[in-house]
């Protein structure tokens, strides 16, 4: 069959949409992934290959998801235990959903806060994943060239999943090193007031809480400051809380529906907030993605969307099945936490050992890793050339910090819940090894500043994988 490659002539029937590059598949944190799929690890088969560590992704607790699997074979039409619901879920379903799924689903995010507050079902729009339900409500809040303020450094796919198709702007709000990156009040303030006198429409401010890519929680006093700053103004706030159930250290998880009661000019109509099973319960194949709005029109509105990315029946039924088990959804959000508390530990403090510093955090799935003592001159054209080192030569994909909008080169960050014990062992040596040959060999220092940014295939390092074989920022407003 013959076809037209993307460089000729078929590009010329492509719409704007489709040919804006706003998709961001050039940046380096897709590059990497690319770097691993053309080279990933095995301990056995490809011990020197590319270990994946700028997946965030929580395969941790497996285990425990795949016993309740078996132990449960009529959550799924497609075992015999199953089979007497195939014909009523595999017909058409409404929009809304399964009520059973989205009872499961309201029920599980109040637990994951405390039961400190409560959901409405009826509340939860449906969405295949967070990116789905992003696009969806800013397509319901934005037009094309309406802004959202964002604090950066900020998760790199915003780009696609706010931007892309739908016209709004991003306007990053630069946090830094020297306060642990957190916002203060007067640089959102700033930024704000600067977009409104250069012309832009601010249409909201966007939050992670937990963050992505820090590992950190916002506190009350943060999500109180940030709903009287936007309340104030009569714009939205919308809160990425992907990441809720994985905080492993204080303090506790708060989440912006658990103070708009405690602030008097909070207008409810303004205030939305996105989840997801893909990182608390490590299942980004299932997409189970929910808008969430205190907004009637929001809801009506997000649901007729939701049409174009629905979750399947199948999925709905094994989640509401799973979530209505109060045993294992105890069990497992209780043991999650420790073991995500343990891994992170393990990298921190080896990783101390050879005086790398870390972000303290307190969540997620990640950690902000400070390489900047490796930076022969503090530019972003050098961190590329020793993330290139790190990638192509120690063969680690980790994520520069550059890609999440940061205002400051050095800063790196470094997936750790997606791997074994094995992977992870192997993955630190290499660091250390690394490390180890920097601080004493000058040709080392000297081959890596030769090394010109986009050349790794002149790579002239060469670092042997040793075999160790055992098993969407804070936004804590400093009042200036």
């Amino acid at each position: 069959m013959v076809g037209c490659s993307s460089d000729g002539d078929g590009s010329k029937v492509l719409s704007k949409i489709a040919m804006n590059g706003g998709h961001g598949e050039d940046s380096p944190y897709f590059e990497g992934w690319k770097a691993y799929d053309n080279n990933p690890f095995h301990p056995t088969q490809n011990p020197n290959g590319v270990i994946q560590m700028g997946l965030s992704e929580n395969q941790l607790c497996f285990d425990l998801i795949e016993d309740w699997i078996k132990n449960n074979p009529k959550a799924s039409i497609c075992t015999a235990d199953g089979v007497e619901n195939f014909r009523n879920i595999t017909n058409f379903q409404d929009y809304h959903g399964l009520p059973e799924f989205r009872q499961a689903l309201a029920k599980f995010m109040a637990r994951i806060r405390g039961n400190r507050v409560e959901f409405d079902a009826d509340r939860i729009v449906m969405s295949s994943g967070c990116t789905g339900a992003s696009e969806t409500l800013m397509f319901c809040l934005a037009d094309p060239g309406d802004a959202f303020l964002v604090p950066s450094p900020y998760y790199p796919a915003f780009n696609r999943d706010l931007r892309w198709r739908t016209g709004v702007q991003l306007i990053p709000i630069s946090c830094h090193s020297s306060n642990n990156f957190q916002l203060t009040l007067s640089d959102l303030e700033s930024a704000y007031s600067k977009a409104i006198e250069s012309g832009v429409k601010v249409k909201g401010l966007i939050l992670t809480n937990p963050s992505n890519p820090l590992g950190t929680t916002s506190d009350v006093d943060t999500l109180k400051a940030l709903l009287e700053f936007t309340s104030r103004r009569k714009i939205h706030i919308v809160c990425d809380e992907i990441y809720s159930a994985t905080v492993f250290a204080p303090p506790v998880f708060t989440s912006i529906s658990e103070v708009m009661r405690e602030v008097e000019c909070c207008d409810p109509c303004f205030v939305h907030f996105i989840y997801s099973l893909s990182k608390d319960l490590g299942l980004p194949g299932f997409r189970v993605g929910v808008l969430y709005s205190y907004n009637d029109a929001v809801v009506s509105t997000a649901r007729k969307m939701s049409s174009f990315g629905l979750v399947s029946s199948q999925t709905q039924l094994l989640v509401a099945s799973m979530l209505s088990d109060g045993d294992f959804v105890e069990r497992f959000l209780g043991e999650s936490p420790r073991r995500l508390r343990d891994r992170h530990r393990k990298f921190v403090e080896v990783l101390g050992r050879v005086g790398i510093g870390c972000l303290k955090g307190n969540a997620g799935l990640f950690f902000w890793m400070d390489f900047r003592k490796f930076l022969e001159e503090e530019t972003f054209e050098e961190e590329m050339r020793l993330w290139r080192v790190i990638v192509h030569d120690i063969r680690l994909n980790v994520s520069p910090g550059s890609s999440f909008g940061c205002a400051e080169p050095g800063f790196f960050r470094v997936c750790f819940a997606n791997m074994d014990e094995v992977t992870a062992d192997v993955a630190l040596g290499r660091i250390g090894a690394f490390v180890t040959r920097w601080h004493g060999d000058k040709n080392l220092r000297l081959s890596f500043k030769s090394l010109k940014s986009g050349d790794e295939n002149n790579n002239s390092l060469s670092m042997t994988s040793p075999h160790v074989m055992s098993p969407r920022s804070p936004v804590v407003i400093a009042r200036n």
